[in-house]
């Protein structure tokens, strides 16, 4: 079997631990009556691109891939499907700890699920047929085109499933510890109830949009402990210590999904690449991605915007010697931070804008018919 054939590789090209934040919202908790799966990713691999796997016999997708990678396209790090499907994970270290002869394969999962689950039970049943061990310690966050949505916690041999139908608010939020795991172990639980503060009055009112996600959580410097906020303060100077993004991020994607009746073809994947605050969302589709979105050489894919990013990103860290890129300067991130998230609200405002002409040209078309 092809998961079988790379287990080896993976050992060879594990990365570097890391940390993540996510969510799934149902349409009761959104504001547009669409569900939203959204990720907040932290990594080792710098930066990342959007790409179009099409293979002869699997379900076509777009997804997010490491920067620098080649177009072998095997392992995605969030993506949607052309049957509504979507999945994202985030690494739960209060699960047991893989064996040592297959680890971090949880890219490779996502790549498989993309290409063969149309449901969120598909998934499941995906789990439970790959062979073992499966080299992975992690939450997936799983969304399909009928509202569905589950996160499955999954180690080497066994996984829990919480179902979002299953929570009183509509949402789900996972970071880098498992419900299912080794209490109080596991990481994360700061920026957990970072994500519950910050949006406490769109939850408890069931208006979340993807914007909540991208521009309100993934630019806040808010700290749950501490109550301290440092995009509202005049220092200078912030430890960059459990804020949702931090040195480390790479990207802050929400993939909205469907409104009853429509097509897997209108879901959208609202993708900021690159650190977030630096970095601005574009609107991909499954058959459309923006071309600064996408590499700009298939031989060392990078794609340009996460490119800009990482050079603004230099003037938020500036400092490189000892522990300097601990330290964020205020002064530079709300400055940069303001002027992509105003270009993050055009790019919504005029995706959207084009998601209304449609459905109004098909609502012409079949009054006349």
């Amino acid at each position: 079997m092809k998961f079988l054939a790379i287990c080896m590789y993976a050992i060879l090209a594990a990365p570097f631990s890391e940390a993540c934040t996510s969510m799934i919202v149902s349409a009761k908790a959104s504001l547009d009556g669409r569900p939203i799966l959204w990720k907040h990713r932290d990594t080792s691999a710098s930066d990342n691109f959007l790409y179009r796997v099409d293979k002869p016999g699997e379900i076509g997708y777009v997804a997010l891939f490491n920067g620098g990678d080649s177009l072998k396209l095997d392992e995605a790090w969030m993506g949607m499907n052309d049957c509504g499907f979507a999945i994202i994970n985030t690494v739960a270290y209060n699960l047991p700890e893989n064996a040592p002869e297959c680890i971090d394969r949880e890219g490779f999962v996502m790549a498989e699920a993309l290409a063969t689950c149309t449901t969120v039970d598909d998934f499941g049943e995906l789990l439970e047929r790959l062979p073992k061990p499966l080299g992975v310690r992690t939450n997936f966050g799983v969304m399909d085109a009928d509202g569905n949505g589950a996160y499955f916690e999954t180690d080497d041999y066994t996984y829990e499933r919480f179902d979002l139908s299953d929570a009183p608010s509509g949402i789900l939020i996972r970071t880098n510890y498992a419900y299912s795991g080794q209490p109080d172990t596991g990481m994360g639980y700061i920026r957990h109830a970072n994500v519950e503060q910050i949006l406490a009055h769109e939850i408890a009112t069931g208006t979340i949009t993807p914007a909540s996600l991208t521009e309100r959580l993934s630019r806040s410097f808010f700290n749950s402990v501490t109550g301290f906020d440092a995009s509202d303060s005049s220092e200078r100077w912030a430890v960059d210590q459990d804020f949702i993004p931090r040195n480390s991020s790479t990207a802050s994607i929400a993939i909205e999904g469907l409104l009853p009746g429509e097509k897997p073809s209108e879901t959208i994947m609202w993708a900021n690449l690159g650190y977030p605050p630096c970095s601005h969302v574009v609107a991909a589709t499954l058959d459309s991605i923006p071309q600064n979105a996408c590499p700009s050489d298939v031989y060392d894919a990078h794609c340009p915007l996460a490119l800009d990013a990482a050079e603004l990103k230099m003037k938020v860290f500036p400092i490189n010697r000892g522990n300097g890129q601990r330290y964020i300067d205020l002064e530079a991130v709300k400055a940069i931070s303001d002027e992509q998230s105003g270009i993050s609200l055009q790019e919504y405002a005029k995706a959207n804008a084009l998601r209304a002409k449609a459905k109004n040209k098909i609502k012409r078309i079949q009054s006349n018919k």
